[in-house]
């Protein structure tokens, strides 16, 4: 057996697979909330305290940068590292790999039922494909056609600086600046950064917040779903909201296409995380794919890249295990 997870910032979630059998159906899927625990580590007692099955290996999708089977999260204050879970539970080894390598690593098992497409354009056999996802924060992935194979990989790209398309974000930028010492594309096109447009909004008078608004928000113990909710019911006094989240698809838009053109994405670019399934009506609504394209001289060529949303919630969790399964199967290496 082994042990898959999904380790983000909000939440863990945990199965166990039979690599000799289908990674589509998990046992004992579990979810824990990560800011009721210290350390990975004691959500696993917790996980496996009553559990009678026999686990050989681990593989966990950890949303931070992992080196040398070390990692140190960036929006939780967990340090995972791979020999002291194999010391801990008596694993004969543990792979910790980057969130988005997960991800990019399901995109292959996964069905068209559990994908929403943008744009279906063309895709080329073989050609690179690109994942961005915003959840918390926003992570940045990719595979490449390699020896007969694709080989997943991840990058921090959700930390680089974010890159202002319009006059608007141009301000949005100089408000931020005032915040962070440098803005990354997580300040705003995240769960995290949904607020920080928001306040935008508020604080430099382009929007008004209604008295009604301003108490639901003070009661909510995370304000984006908030957001997110008014804003997609478009109801008269949540203008600010829609602002909101207009900017988040024109941002998310924006470097998606440019990741697109980075990466040469021809075989497509895959919308992952927690918020593209939910927000799939702002996609058309906020004009995403006029966003994706607008890059001077390469709309046509850009408008052949697929564009899907992952809808599958375990994405990330699938593609630990099949990447545990990998590295059993074949321990000389993938």
């Amino acid at each position: 057996m082994l042990l898959a997870g999904d380790v983000g910032a909000t939440k863990t979630k945990l199965a166990l697979y039979d690599v000799s059998g289908d990674l589509r159906k998990p046992r004992n899927m579990q979810t824990f909330q990560g800011q009721d625990y210290r350390s990975l580590t004691e959500v696993l007692r917790n996980y496996l305290k009553n559990s009678k099955e026999k686990i050989s290996a681990a593989c966990f999708g950890i949303a931070g940068p992992v080196v040398n089977g070390h990692v140190k999260m960036v929006n939780l204050n967990w340090e995972i590292d791979s020999v002291e879970l194999c010391s801990e539970f008596a694993l004969q080894a543990a792979w910790l790999i980057n969130d988005l390598k997960a991800v990019a690593n399901s995109i292959l098992l996964l069905r068209s039922s559990e994908l929403h497409s943008i744009n279906k354009g063309r895709p080329e056999p073989r050609g690179a494909i690109a994942v961005i996802a915003p959840g918390t924060g926003v992570g940045i992935g990719y595979l490449t056609w390699a020896a007969g194979r694709y080989q997943a990989y991840a990058t921090e790209g959700g930390h680089a600086n974010f890159a202002p398309a319009s006059a608007l974000q141009d301000e949005l930028l100089d408000f931020l600046r005032g915040k962070y010492s440098q803005v990354a594309l997580e300040h705003v096109c995240s769960g995290l950064g949904l607020p920080n447009v928001y306040e935008f909004f508020k604080s430099t008078g382009r929007a008004e917040e209604p008295g009604w608004l301003a108490q639901v928000l003070a009661a909510a113990e995370d304000a984006t779903p908030v957001i997110v909710e008014h804003a997609l019911a478009a109801k008269p006094g949540s203008e600010i909201c829609q602002l909101t989240l207009q900017v988040f698809v024109e941002v998310l838009g924006a470097a998606s296409g440019n990741l697109a053109l980075t990466l040469g994405a021809t075989g497509g670019v895959y919308l992952g995380g927690g918020i593209p399934p939910r927000i799939l009506p702002a996609f058309e609504r906020y004009s995403f794919m006029d966003a994706f394209l607008e890059k001077i001289g390469y709309r046509d060529y850009l408008a052949r890249f697929p564009v899907h949303v992952i809808l599958n919630p375990e994405s990330a969790l699938l593609g630990a295990a099949d990447y545990g399964r990998q590295q059993l199967q074949h321990p000389e290496g993938v």
